[in-house]
């Protein structure tokens, strides 16, 4: 127990209750997500702790933050709903848990601080306000996963690991979930429920557009990245096959009934007779067209290449004869690379040079593509693979086969495709996973 301004006793549960409703207050859209959790008391831990289901509090220590000031408390409960929102409990993410834990509580601090609400706005550190601006030179939106990846490789010491710490460490994350985290949550887990939380809360903010105020928008970016729908690479790439009879015994296509018959007609002979062809799905004519121009980076160029190959030399995705086109280009083609078998795409991997470095114009590829195929140099174009950044100029006319840009991003950014395009959105590690988001 506690007392308030006026000498009125209040518990430690009132605190909680008082905190979730001052920020009900201000952020009308994090209703549903504030009264998410319940409440239970738990000394020894570091102030406040969730595991998705049960907000844990340190008696003592909310106590002693209450007294030094209602916000500190606000925005203490904020991190944990945030922490919630994202996921973070149930996403366990590299091998450092340290780090993790630091950089989920960077990201969450660096959203709260982003908020100009009374209930929860203080003045910032100088630490804290340099470590911003450096942040913000370096990621467009700063998730808990870019952060990471950005301070992985600093090989930090203790003593700036502790700095960083005691600047942003504001609770305990003993509670959260150390196993392999699961594409799909499980069935009424707290995942899913934060899950459907947050896809709720997004969707608020999305119809709300207009009376959004700036300070929400990084809020909704992250929420972004982390709600979009994740798809296999490789069967993003099985959109672009055909089904077509191969010339192959099909082991498993005989019929039973002769295999039967012979047996009771000639006692020791069944008759088995294969299919000697089948039917199978897989890429025959088909264009990979890469933007190599100046605002598209070598690396994440030669890395979407490195893990298209990689599904594509699969033999299940090729037939034995099959026509590729890989076409590198900026304003201009700058080379046609034609593939015919795993093979030669295995050479040209290995022997692989990017070539270009002007200005993007995709419409040199389409107007290439039409004059190939009024040349015949496809069977059956079932359609084109478009890796770029996206900052070009379009055709306005939809090409007579399926099209889909490609994106690889650091970070999530929309980018506007014509509406007759698919669109997918890869990051490094979606691609590493062969996972991508496709809308």
């Amino acid at each position: 127990m506690g007392t308030d301004g006026n000498n009125t006793e209040i518990s430690t549960a009132d605190i909680l209750i008082s905190s979730r409703t001052e920020l009900s207050v201000y952020m009308r859209y994090l209703n549903l997500a504030l009264s998410a959790l319940r409440f239970e008391e738990k000394e020894g831990i570091q102030l406040l702790g969730t595991d998705g289901n049960t907000l844990f509090f340190s008696p003592s220590l909310l106590l002693e933050e209450y007294k030094a000031g209602r916000i500190w408390v606000n925005r203490a409960y904020l991190h944990q709903i945030l922490h919630c929102i994202y996921r973070h409990p149930f996403r366990p993410y590299g091998n450092n848990k340290r780090l993790w834990d630091i950089s989920c509580d960077i990201a969450m601090e660096y959203i709260i601080d982003s908020f100009r609400y009374h209930c929860v706005r203080m003045s910032g550190t100088r630490y804290r306000r340099i470590f911003y601006e450096n942040l913000k030179g370096k990621i467009k939106i700063p998730t808990a996963q870019a952060i990471y990846k950005l301070l992985e490789p600093l090989d930090m010491s203790d003593k700036e690991y502790e700095q960083l710490e005691f600047e942003f460490r504001k609770d305990d994350h003993s509670f959260w979930a150390e196993e392999e985290k699961r594409e799909v949550p499980l069935p009424d887990s707290a995942e899913q429920k934060w899950q459907d939380i947050s896809e709720k809360t997004q969707t608020e903010l999305e119809t709300q557009a207009q009376d959004v105020s700036e300070e929400v928008e990084g809020f909704l970016e992250q929420l972004e990245v982390e709600n979009r729908k994740k798809h296999d690479y490789r069967s993003f790439l099985r959109k672009f096959s055909i089904m077509k009879e191969e010339a192959v015994l099909d082991m498993d296509s005989y019929d039973l009934s002769f295999y039967t018959y012979g047996l009771s007609l000639y006692g020791n002979m069944p008759l088995i007779e294969y299919q000697e062809s089948r039917e199978s799905k897989r890429i025959e004519d088909f264009v990979i067209a890469v933007d190599t121009s100046m605002s598209c980076s070598g690396e994440l160029v030669q890395e979407f290449l490195m893990q298209t190959y990689k599904v594509l030399k699969e033999s299940e995705s090729f037939f034995k004869r099959t026509n590729i086109h890989i076409l590198q280009c900026d304003e201009t083609i700058q080379s046609d690379e034609v593939i015919h078998s795993e093979e030669e795409l295995e050479v040209y991997m290995q022997q692989l040079q990017l070539k270009g470095g002007g200005g993007t114009d995709f419409r040199p590829v389409f107007a290439y593509v039409g004059k190939l195929l009024e040349e015949k140099a496809f069977h059956h174009l079932k359609g084109l693979l478009y890796f770029t950044d996206g900052k070009g100029i379009y055709p306005r006319k939809r090409p007579p086969y399926d099209t889909a840009f490609v994106f690889l991003k650091e970070d999530y950014t929309d980018a506007d495709v014509p509406p007759w395009a698919m669109k997918l959105i890869l990051n490094p590690e979606d691609l590493n996973m062969t996972k991508g988001e496709l809308e």
